[in-house]
C-alpha cells in the first residue's frame, strides 16, 4: 500500500506499518480497504477496554459539551474526583496529572529530588534505574533509562542518573547509598522484552529504600492500570512504592498521565515547584472515571487471570511445536512477551502476523510482545494463536 498524503507529511520518527487505521470495535480494528485486524497490542498496552467503547465515547462526548479546558488555575469536577478516586484505591496520599508516560516520570524525578532538597539534603540529588529500563523519551526521562540505542545523538544528557542491575538485591545494596533520591524500576519491563522483577528484588527495594532514605517509584506506564490482573502492578507483587507513575490504559486511548504519592513523597512538591498546561484536562478524566466504572462492572481482574492462563498456555504449546523459533512465553496477566531465537526475526513474525490480520508488536532481545485488550475473549485467544501458528509456517517455508 503506498503512503497516504498525511503521512507524507509527517516526520519519519516512526516505522509505521503499511497500512491506514480508520476505525476501531471491541478487539478489532479496519483499514482503508475495510479489512479487520484482531488487535493484541492495544495502542501499545492502552486500550485496555478495546476500541470505541461505548462508556468512554459517552463520557468524552457529555464532557466535551460541558466543559473542555480551563487549566490548572482553577479546580474542575472530572480531575477532582479522579484524584480522589486513584487514592482510594491505590491506598497513597496525592495525585498529579499530566500528559503522558514520560511527563509523569518527569513528574516523579523532580518530586523526588525537590523532597530531598525541602529535607535539608543537598546532595540526595541520583535518581537510580535498571539495567533494561526504558522511562521515555524526554532528556529527563531518556537519562534514566538504559538502552543506549534511545540516546544516541542527544547528549549531552541531564546528568544525576545511575543503573543498577535488574533483579540483583546484593548490587541494588550497593547502589542505594545517602546520595540516592529516589530508586525507580519498572514491576514487568516491557521494551526490554518483557521481563518480570522477583518478589525478592521489589521487596528488597522497598526495605533498603526506606532504611536510607531515598524514594521507591514504581514505574506502571505499561503494567499498571489491570494488566497483570490487578489494577496496580505494585498490588500484584505485594510491595507498596512511595510513587507510582501511570499513563497509556489509564483513559483507555486518550492522552494522560498520572503521578500517585504516598505519605513519604506527598509533601515534596509545593504551588509553583510543577505544572502543566493540559495535564488533567476535563475530557481525559472523565475518559479515566468512565473506565475505572467499566473496569468495576466486569470483573475485570478476574478476566484478566482467565485470559492470562489461555494466552500462557497456548503461547507456551506454540513454543514447544516451534521449538526451533521460539524460547518459553514470559511476562505476567496480558503483558507477555514470547522470546524469538536467532536466526528468526521478531519483526518478521509481527509482520507475518500482520499480513494474516493478527496485530503484535515487537520488544528489545528479539521478543514478540503481546498487549491486547483486557476485554479479549476466549475465541479472540484462539484467533490469535491460529493466526500466530500461520505465520510461524509462512515464514518456515520462506
Amino acid at each position: 500500500m503506498t503512503a497516504s498524503p498525511e503521512s507524507d507529511a509527517l516526520l519519519p520518527t516512526y516505522q509505521r506499518a503499511p497500512i491506514t487505521i480508520v476505525a476501531g470495535e471491541g478487539c478489532e480494528v479496519i483499514d482503508d480497504r475495510g479489512r479487520r485486524y484482531l488487535d493484541f497490542l492495544a495502542g501499545i498496552a492502552v486500550c485496555a477496554l478495546g476500541h470505541a467503547h461505548p462508556a468512554i465515547a459517552a463520557a468524552v462526548a457529555e464532557q466535551a459539551r460541558t466543559l473542555v479546558h480551563v487549566s490548572n488555575l482553577y479546580h474542575h469536577e472530572p480531575a477532582g474526583t479522579l484524584a480522589r478516586e486513584l487514592v482510594a484505591r491505590s491506598g497513597l496520599r496525592g495525585a498529579f496529572f499530566c500528559n503522558s508516560g514520560t511527563e509523569a516520570n518527569e513528574a516523579a524525578i523532580k518530586l523526588a529530588r525537590k523532597r530531598a532538597h525541602r529535607r535539608g539534603e543537598i546532595g540526595r540529588t541520583t535518581i537510580l534505574a535498571c539495567t533494561g529500563s526504558f522511562h521515555g523519551r524526554t532528556l529527563g526521562a531518556l537519562a534514566a533509562t538504559a538502552n543506549l540505542t534511545y540516546k544516541e545523538g542527544f547528549a549531552p544528557l541531564p546528568g544525576g542518573f545511575a543503573f543498577t542491575a535488574f533483579n540483583d538485591v546484593s548490587a541494588l545494596d550497593a547502589a542505594i547509598g545517602d546520595h540516592v533520591a529516589a530508586f525507580i524500576v519498572e514491576p514487568v519491563q516491557g521494551e526490554s522484552g518483557v521481563h518480570v522483577a522477583d518478589r525478592a528484588f521489589l521487596a528488597a527495594a522497598c526495605r533498603l529504600c526506606e532504611e536510607r532514605g531515598a524514594l521507591l517509584i514504581f514505574d506502571e506506564i505499561q503494567c499498571g492500570m489491570g494488566r497483570l490482573g490487578k489494577l496496580f502492578a505494585f498490588e500484584v507483587f505485594g510491595v507498596k512504592p512511595d510513587i507510582v507513575t501511570l499513563a497509556k490504559a489509564l483513559a483507555n486511548g486518550l492522552p494522560i498521565g498520572a503521578l500517585l504519592a504516598g505519605e513519604r513523597a506527598v509533601g515534596g512538591f509545593m504551588p509553583g515547584d510543577h505544572g502543566t498546561t493540559f495535564g488533567g484536562s476535563p475530557v481525559p478524566c472523565a475518559a479515566a472515571l468512565a473506565h475505572l466504572r467499566v473496569r468495576d462492572e466486569l470483573d475485570l481482574d478476574s478476566r484478566v487471570r482467565l485470559r492470562s492462563e489461555q494466552l500462557f498456555a497456548g503461547l507456551g504449546q506454540l513454543s514447544a511445536t516451534f521449538a526451533d523459533v521460539f524460547d518459553a512465553p514470559r511476562g505476567v496477566g496480558l503483558l507477555i512477551g514470547l522470546p524469538v531465537r536467532a536466526p528468526y526475526a521478531a519483526d518478521a513474525i509481527r509482520d507475518a502476523a500482520r499480513e494474516r490480520g493478527l496485530l503484535i508488536g515487537t520488544a528489545g532481545g528479539n521478543a514478540v510482545r503481546f498487549a491486547p485488550p483486557l476485554v479479549i475473549s476466549e475465541k479472540n485467544v484462539l484467533q490469535a494463536l491460529a493466526l500466530m501458528e500461520a505465520a510461524v509456517l509462512s515464514i518456515q517455508k520462506r
